[in-house]
């Protein structure tokens, strides 16, 4: 993608099933689990480069002893440096003791059997330690401590805040991270509470009590609660301090979840890939979490799915399949060959059939897959179209003519070439640009000047500022007739609060293009009418508010948006002319049927707090107010 959008954050987690002694005896080391989970979050790097964490919590400590620990980093490559820092801790330990599953149990903090990774992108509430997962809530008594990490955003914060207050709790910050640690912790006091009072009666010590609780700790009662009232997309993972853990899922399956089970180990990730190469297990085994459901593993290690929150229409995130999500899963693979091949018949009609004097290339490196899709489809017309020359000329065909029509070929070409990430003293903001601008360099020599066109397909578009300080600029040094920029996704129109970092309407250059296509048009005064209606809805209940913006779109076609899209990114006095395709949402459906959430190109959101946040970040844009939205 060129206009590099964040996303928050990848999950990996691996509950052992097995002692460690097993996992000795079997591979050799007591550390199985512990290199897995490293491996685990290294294969799903792309969800969070600027955080990362482990929890580890073990099982059947004696007293005395520390049974949960924890490691974050916000170093430049935070996965790397927590377990460089775990590994030398090892490195203080001799042989015997490295391979004794029981000392290292009793003496080194993280060989458990419950181990948790996170890894996030720094987007908001910042990237210090203290907002880095996992999210740890103490207390001495073994039940009542969580640790807790996800990949979430939840946009009713505000009102799970205040029903903390309710309960008597005083938060220490406003954040969905925090809200939910201490909500659910707070029902997790109760469920402990309860039992405890339970047993009391039926005359059990104190000490026979706290061994009574782990045993009989509810979580799924402690879940419905504390997920009652949430709005958003979420894939969060808890950990209990005595050995209980869960997986939950949001209801409409926004953000993704995946699991496998065998007997030795069950293990989570936010990519059903990870799991596959981590393990080396058929991704057809892979299973995801049901949305609304927590997957539920007891202490003894049994596990099942509990549906803890009403079914909704399921509409997983559409983004995660065109970009954000690795490639090398199999479905995931084929759907972007299908946005790229969908899109095949827009340029062809945008050439003019001309594929002569064209030359097809990607900006690296995510939009390969899409660009090997588009290319497929071209390649189908030209089958046809090399049957219809042959039958045009059958009566006048020779050797020499029919064999330059069989091997007529699409110029496909490596034209754009990304450099090393470029740093700078310079603090002008003009010179910075120009060095920025020269993060990407060009293949010379295969463009004919002035002749030929150069087709360059990209994941999306979203803002449109590297397209016009950099990648457009470069591509003007090859001297080409015409670029056709072609985005693999449909206009982004709306912002995103699920949990991608696309929260300012101003920041999108499709709502750029609306603004100055209002101003052309003479409808400036239709921004007044939409801030008035925007303002009312926040009046009403979330479940009754209804997006307002979209009234604003709907006044201009997609083709409209799009040309004046064009005109925008183009840069200053640029010879060449520039055209922009985007994907349709009737064929980002056809390509990715399982995964409807298209929330961010339609403005139809799965849950109420979408329709807020619309209004809110249209309500930001007018008063001038560079706060996010969510």
């Amino acid at each position: 993608m060129s206009d590099a959008i964040k996303h928050e954050c990848g999950v990996a987690f691996i509950r052992l099933l097995k002692p460690l002694e097993y996992f000795t005896e079997k591979y050799g080391t007591p550390f199985y689990g512990l290199k897995k989970l490293q491996l685990l979050m290294a294969k799903q790097i792309n969800r969070g480069q600027d955080g990362a964490g482990i929890g580890v919590i073990k099982l059947d400590p004696q007293f005395g002893q520390r049974y949960i620990a924890r490691k974050r980093s916000n170093a430049s490559n935070p996965v790397a440096g927590i377990f460089d820092e775990v590994n030398q801790t090892l490195s203080e330990l001799d042989q015997d003791k490295i391979t004794n599953a029981l000392y290292l149990k009793e003496n080194f903090p993280y060989a458990g059997e419950l181990l948790l990774g996170h890894l996030r992108y720094g987007t908001h509430g910042g990237n210090s330690l203290e907002n880095l997962h996992p999210f740890l809530r103490q207390n001495n008594w073994m039940c009542r401590n969580l640790v807790l990490a996800g990949n979430y955003n939840l946009t009713n914060v505000d009102e799970l805040f205040s029903q903390l207050i309710e309960l008597g709790q005083q938060p220490k910050e406003i954040s969905d991270n925090v809200t939910m640690l201490e909500k659910i912790g707070h029902f997790l006091d109760e469920e402990n509470e309860r039992l405890f009072k339970q047993f009391k009666k039926e005359g059990y010590t104190n000490f026979e009590i706290t061994q009574k609780i782990k045993e009989h700790l509810n979580v799924e009662n402690i879940l419905k609660n504390a997920f009652k009232r949430t709005d958003g997309g979420y894939n969060m993972v808890g950990m209990i301090g005595h050995g209980a853990s869960f997986v939950m899922r949001d209801p409409n399956g926004i953000r993704p979840s995946f699991w496998y089970a065998n007997d030795e180990m069950l293990v989570v990730a936010s990519e059903r890939a990870a799991i596959t190469t981590t393990f080396n297990v058929d991704y057809k085994s892979i299973k995801e979490v049901t949305p609304g459901c927590a997957l539920i593993i007891q202490k003894d290690g049994s596990y099942e799915e509990k549906r803890i929150l009403e079914a909704k229409p399921q509409k997983s995130c559409s983004f995660e399949r065109i970009y954000f999500s690795r490639g090398n899963d199999a479905d995931i693979y084929h759907e972007r060959k299908a946005l790229g091949k969908l899109l095949a018949p827009k340029v062809l009609d945008a050439l003019n059939n001309d594929i002569e004097n064209t030359v097809f290339a990607y900006i690296p490196n995510t939009a390969a897959t899409s660009f090997y899709g588009m290319i497929d489809g071209i390649n189908d017309w030209l089958k046809i179209r090399r049957s219809e020359v042959l039958m045009a000329e059958r009566e006048t065909l020779t050797p020499e003519r029919i064999q330059e029509i069989l091997t007529y070929r699409i110029r496909r070409e490596k034209i754009l070439v990304k450099d090393a990430k470029m740093r700078t003293f310079i603090t002008n903001d003009n010179d910075r640009e120009d060095l920025v601008g020269h993060a990407y360099d060009v293949t010379y020599g295969v463009i004919e000047p002035e002749k030929d066109t150069l087709v360059i397909i990209d994941d999306s578009i979203v803002r449109g500022t590297t397209l016009k300080t950099s990648i457009l600029r470069i591509l003007g040094r090859l001297k080409p007739k015409k670029i056709i920029i072609v985005s693999s996704a449909p206009q982004i129109l709306f912002p995103d609060c699920y949990g991608i970092d696309m929260s300012r309407l101003k920041d999108f250059v499709a709502f750029r293009a609306l603004l100055e296509l209002l101003k052309e048009r003479g409808l400036m005064h239709k921004l007044d009418e939409t801030y008035a209606l925007c303002k009312a809805e926040m009046q009403k209940p979330a479940d009754q508010m209804e997006n307002q913006v979209i009234g604003l779109y709907k006044l201009f076609s997609q083709e409209e948006i799009s040309k004046k899209i064009a005109e925008i990114v183009t840069p200053e006095n640029f010879k060449p002319k520039v055209q922009i395709i985007f994907q349709t949402v009737e064929d980002l459906h056809l390509a990715c049927p399982n995964h409807t959430g298209d929330w961010y190109f339609t403005g139809d959101f799965p849950t109420p707090g979408g329709n807020k946040i619309t209004n809110r970040a249209f309500i930001y844009f007018m008063e001038k107010n560079n706060a996010r939205a969510y």
